[in-house]
């Protein structure tokens, strides 16, 4: 898949601000981010890159920041060489859980090993959203329960829900790079009761799920809440993330409008890992 790469300059730039600007392209099909001194770089699949779109966002008039912006159309690399130089190394989970590359020669051993195929590092467990909610997922007993990981990107939270002993897990993205990805890393680790599905929360009408993980944008699990929650067994859990610490209330209250009740939540840098049980 060919990508573009579109730079931005944000003035004065600061960690709030390249938040406010990452949140927003998550709208888009935009699906990593490097940050910059003075901005951040954003890839989206060159086929999904509509400048009249990015135009449109709230940021280009947000009062707090100026931001200008450039895109060029990447070439055709060796993404796993680019990303083994330069961004991914592996990753260690509250000391349980290493995330490496199949490149990857030297790491550090660990409970559980998860080999993930970078795919312009999305999903590598570095964001903040991802490592939180696999945090979690460490914290709870998945033994024997039917998972559901909605927005699964790379498959990663499934994948270590499964090496915990889950029963069968079912992973859904709306794009289909992610479901390739997702089958592709399933394999990698030798998961055989992983299914991957491309599409959204409409996918889901008679299954039952004991456990939820929903890493998506603040405004498709307040939309989506509802389905979620029909679809999560009475003692069931369900962990929210992609959202930052000021929409944490907004989250809750929803969730408590459905019937579920707080089980706690964790923080890093601004995102949270929020967790319901029914």
């Amino acid at each position: 898949m060919k990508y573009t790469k579109v730079t931005f300059e944000i003035s004065p730039c600061n960690e709030l601000h390249r938040e406010i600007v990452t949140a927003e392209l998550g709208t888009l099909p935009f699906d990593s981010f490097i940050d910059l001194d003075n901005g951040l770089e954003a890839f989206i699949p060159t086929e999904s890159y509509q400048s009249e779109e990015l135009s449109t966002l709230f940021i280009f008039q947000n009062p707090l920041f100026s931001i200008s912006y450039n895109a060029e159309e990447m070439p055709d690399v060796n993404w796993n060489e680019e990303w083994e130089k330069n961004y991914f190394k592996p990753l260690v989970i509250a000391d349980k859980c290493v995330i490496r590359a199949p490149f990857h020669t030297e790491y550090p051993a660990s409970e559980y090993e998860i080999i993930i195929e970078p795919k312009m590092a999305f999903g590598t467990g570095n964001h903040e959203t991802t490592s939180l909610v696999m945090e979690h997922i460490l914290q709870m007993d998945v033994e024997g329960h039917n998972v559901l990981d909605m927005g699964c990107g790379t498959g990663i939270l499934g994948i270590l829900t499964a090496m915990r002993g889950a029963h069968e897990v079912t992973a859904i993205d709306i794009d289909e790079w992610p479901w390739e990805s997702t089958l592709e890393n399933a394999q990698l680790n030798n998961i055989i009761n992983l299914k991957a599905y491309q599409g959204d929360a409409s996918l889901l009408v008679d299954q039952q799920f004991d456990t939820i993980l929903a890493n998506i944008h603040k405004n498709v699990l307040i939309n989506d809440m509802a389905t979620y929650n029909k679809v999560l067994k009475t003692g069931g859990s369900i962990v929210f993330s992609g959202f930052y610490t000021e929409d944490k209330e907004d989250i809750k209250a929803k969730a408590e409008s459905l019937g579920l009740t707080d089980a706690g939540f964790i923080t890093r840098n601004n995102w949270v890992a929020y967790r319901f049980t029914k």
